[in-house]
Order: C-alpha cells, then structure tokens, then sequence
C-alpha cells in the first residue's frame, strides 16, 4: 500500500521571476521539470506534470494573473495538467497529441496501466530504473491509480521555429528542436541567454529511441545546441546546468550516435541516415 503524500507538488525558488514545481512521487524517469516565469502581462508555464494532481490549485498564489501553459513536447509526463490552462501553446506536430491525447503521443498505450511504469511504451533506457509503480504515495487516500487519464486540452497557439512569446518586459523565441519527437521545441531569452529546453536535453540518459524519435534529428539539434550561447539552461528532467555542462552532454551525445552508425560529418548526417532511427 502506499503511503499518502502530505502535498503532491514541491515548488523552488530559482529568482523572482523564474519558479521550479515538481512533483517528488513520481518516479524520476517520469518526474518533469514545470517551470513558472513571470512576466509583465503575463506569465508562463512550461510544461504541466502528469496530472495526477491539480497544479493550480496547488500553485494558486502564483497562478494569480493570466498565464499561458506551453508543451515542450506531447508526452505523458509534460502534459498532464495542461487541461486546467484556457491558453495552451505547442508545436504543430505535437499539437494533435496535446487536443487528442493517445498512446502515439502520450506513451500511454492500450495495454497501459497506470499502476505500472513498466507498461509505458518506452524503451529500456540505461540510468532509470523502470520497475515498479510510477508514483510512490497517492496524493489522496481514495485515489484509485487506475482512473489516471490524460485529459484532452484546448491548443490555442501552433508555433515553430522563430515565433516570439511575449510576456512584456521578457520574450522567448522557439527553438524547433526535434529528435526526442517530432515537435520538440525550446524557448530561447537571448538577452539572458536562458533556454528552457524541455526534453531536447537535460542532464541525465536521453531517449531517441522512442516510435516518433529521429537519431539524424536528435544530431542536428545538438550541433545546433552545442553553438547556442546558453549560459543556463532549464531542462524538462533532471537539476538546471550551464553552457560547459550543455557542450559536455551535446558531445557526449554525438559520440555516441556516430558509435551507433550515424556518422557526423561538418554540422549534418550522413545521407540516407535520417529514417534509419
């Protein structure tokens, strides 16, 4: 049986504009990163949990003014509470998974149960242990892990590459960053040289071989990472680092894609690699 959790989420301080929310019970292959920015006019969060739990309500005093939830990506664990947001934000290739959550999407398949982590259609992946539960406390007594859905929500705004998110005194370009998925993205703040990366990296054993991964993608968004002069980056998973941490992890990455057969040659693939992921 497991225990009950005293409060579902745990929310960081990182200055004050910028707040981490994150939810201590989920196992940590499924533990993401939400991240609270504040602007102006409004504010940002980026990416949204699981959604076993409501994240505004536990975030109420800082979810005070009008905010906009964007997705990093469509997967189960970034887009659990992005239902409770009337502004939703996401790239166009994911943004059927975020209106129409399914197993293609959301790694939740037909034969997903949620009281296993090890029914998620997703690879074994070196670094995570994958047995088990995925939640290590109920967040109420009279949970019952079974009912646990991701709910459909409502896509505003399609972006891409280039498109600018303004909060008022602070703006975010999107960065197109696949190989993870598809539709990918970051959110870039050249002026404080931050990148809130989601999924694309993050300090830990990355996943590229999921069913819509892409290895020639995931390459070409590391070389293009590698030069982006990021001073801190705010990953999806995993405790925030800087630019040296980030060139450590994009060459360690491309080591280990040309080990695997996808030869880097000058900044792209090798021809004829790209649907061999």
């Amino acid at each position: 049986m497991l225990k009950i959790a005293e409060k579902w989420f745990e929310l960081r301080r990182v200055d004050d504009d910028v707040t981490l929310i994150f939810e201590p019970h989920v196992v940590p292959f499924l533990r993401c990163n939400i991240w609270h920015v504040r602007g102006r006019h409004r504010d940002l969060v980026i990416d949204t949990g699981m959604g076993v739990a409501s994240l505004r309500a536990f975030a109420k005093d800082i979810l005070d003014r009008p905010v906009a939830a964007v997705a990093t990506h469509a997967h189960i664990d970034h887009i659990g509470n992005h239902h409770e947001f009337e502004e939703c934000l996401v790239h166009a290739r994911e943004a059927e998974g975020l209106a129409r959550p399914v197993g293609g999407h959301t790694l939740a398949g037909a034969d997903f149960d949620p009281t296993n982590v090890a029914t998620l259609l997703v690879p074994p992946v070196d670094g995570y242990d994958m047995a088990g539960p995925m939640l290590t406390a109920l967040p109420v007594a009279d949970y019952d892990m079974r009912s646990f859905r991701i709910r459909p929500a409502q896509v505003t705004r399609m972006v891409d590459e280039g498109d600018i998110i303004d909060l008022g005194d602070r703006s975010f370009e999107v960065l197109h960053l696949p190989g993870h998925s598809p539709g990918s993205i970051g959110l870039w703040e050249a002026g404080t040289q931050t990148l809130f990366s989601g999924d694309a990296v993050y300090d830990g054993p990355l996943v590229d071989n999921l069913h819509h991964s892409n290895v020639a993608d995931y390459v070409r968004t590391m070389l293009r990472l590698r030069e982006l002069p990021a001073r801190t980056i705010h990953a999806g998973h995993e405790p925030s680092f800087g630019r040296e941490r980030l060139i450590a992890l994009a060459d360690a990455y491309l080591e280990n894609a040309e080990k695997r057969g996808h030869t880097v040659r000058a900044g792209t693939v090798a021809a004829g690699e790209r649907d061999q992921s």
